[in-house]
């Protein structure tokens, strides 16, 4: 009887635990006052790349480059709590507490100016799929001509002219930052991609190519290198794959792990980021953003992008598929300052009904620019050609053309990237809340920025 009893209780137990709910918090911190690191030796935090990329565009080092202080992580986790993330941009700290009476304690720390509720632990999450491999057939069609089917999505920004100058993205490095990358490992499309390595800021753990395949599609408009059948934008780049979206639940916390995912990619030295993610409602229980909220700043999201330039990277985000609903607007960090926020088009090259408008709450013109993301040519998880609908490959398609302009112009800033972008739309005289400054050519803004170099 007694074994019995003994068993029951560690059955009862093992259920408990397993049932025992998990909470994350993004706390804000008032300083940064202990930290191990000093701004008189980045590489402590920075790689060469990434401080190369500062000297070139004579960008100073500040406080926000600083790893968050170790000290206050010390006495966070001292109090009971673990560490799931942190941010030194925005000097936060995600803690993970199953007891959550623990942030009081926290609150009372002199140190802690904030504290929020971003996650909590869905009851369950679908399993992936173990036999995913089993899908890909790799059975791709030529199409005829060099880019295939992709040739439109490419020719309207003069990206077919930068790469037969030898422009196709080589030397530069892009990071992609979205949900996974399903299947990308065994597509041959990607067989000539140069892969600089992957990170998941949802699960360590995950595999990355087990994940949504939204950032499979995401990274062919781009990445794809099939001569005859799909060809992307900036073929010859080098790609950071990086996991921030969790597909399984939509709360807080993503514009925690985007902000981990893109702190990253600065120390690493990434030139562009695409990022077709946007969030502008969560699940029930966390509250929607407003469209006063839209200012670059507000969500934490937005004020990341909002710093990117400053470090002297080039941020492309996809501008929303909300037109046709009740929010209409770009979704975070669409709103964001000194990015490239991108609406889509038919190809017929009139605005898709379902592209979010602008303008951001503070009067900027947003979207900034447009591409094709009606019938947008995109890999299949199956690894054939494809096609979708949505901003989020707009946004891709055009950022790897905006990274083979940087290629052929590396003498301009992140910053005068950006507005070379925007004055290269066909309606720059006249901008307004569809199609921001148009479709821009870039090739065109090459020849021009060659000849004031000259």
């Amino acid at each position: 009887m007694r074994i019995i009893t003994i068993a029951l209780l560690s059955s009862f137990l093992a259920l408990s635990a397993s049932a025992e709910k998990v909470y994350r918090y993004r706390v804000h911190l008032t300083d940064k006052q202990g930290t191990e690191h000093s701004l008189d030796n980045p590489r402590t935090f920075l790689s060469e790349r990434a401080i190369e990329r500062r000297n070139r565009q004579q960008l100073p080092l500040d406080e926000t480059d600083l790893p968050v202080s170790r000290v206050y992580l010390d006495k966070l986790t001292a109090l009971g709590t673990s560490v799931f993330s942190t941010s030194k941009w925005n000097n936060t700290v995600v803690l993970e507490v199953t007891d959550t009476l623990l942030m009081d304690k926290v609150a009372d720390m002199p140190f802690v100016k904030g504290i929020k509720k971003v996650w909590t632990r869905p009851d369950s999450i679908p399993s992936r799929n173990k036999e995913r491999k089993k899908e890909v057939n790799n059975k791709i069609t030529e199409a005829g001509g060099y880019y295939g089917k992709a040739l439109r999505q490419i020719t309207i920004h003069g990206g077919d002219s930068l790469h037969a100058a030898g422009f196709a993205g080589k030397g530069m490095h892009v990071a992609v930052i979205d949900a996974g990358f399903y299947n990308a490992d065994e597509i041959k499309f990607f067989r000539k991609m140069k892969l600089l390595g992957t990170r998941d800021f949802v699960n360590p753990h995950s595999d990355i190519y087990a994940e949504n395949a939204h950032g499979l599609m995401v990274l062919s408009c781009m990445a794809a290198n099939a001569k005859d059948a799909f060809v992307g934008t900036a073929p010859e780049a080098s790609y950071w794959l990086l996991r921030s979206e969790d597909n399984d639940t939509e709360q807080p916390i993503e514009e925690d792990n985007w902000a981990a995912a893109i702190e990253f990619a600065d120390s690493v030295g990434v030139d562009v980021v695409n990022t077709s993610l946007g969030y502008y409602e969560f699940d029930k229980g966390y509250p929607a953003y407003r469209y006063r909220d839209l200012d670059g700043h507000y969500s934490l999201m937005s004020h990341s992008a909002s710093m990117a330039a400053d470090k002297g990277m080039v941020v492309v985000c996809s501008a929303g598929n909300s037109g046709r609903g009740s929010w209409k607007k770009i979704t975070p960090p669409g709103d964001a300052e000194n990015v490239i926020t991108v609406g889509a088009l038919t190809k017929g090259l009139v605005n898709a009904e379902f592209s979010s408008i602008g303008n951001a709450a503070d009067g900027r013109i947003k979207p900034d620019v447009m591409a094709i993301g009606v019938n947008s040519v995109v890999s299949g998880t199956d690894g054939s050609v494809s096609k979708g609908n949505g901003t989020s490959f707009a946004s891709p398609i055009l950022c790897g053309v905006v990274t083979c302009f940087w290629q052929a112009c590396p003498w301009l800033t992140a910053k005068e990237v950006v507005e070379a972008v925007r004055q290269a739309g066909d309606r720059v005289d006249y901008p307004d809340n569809i199609y921001g400054y148009g479709i821009p050519n870039l090739w065109k803004a090459y020849k021009e920025e060659s000849g004031k170099k000259k």
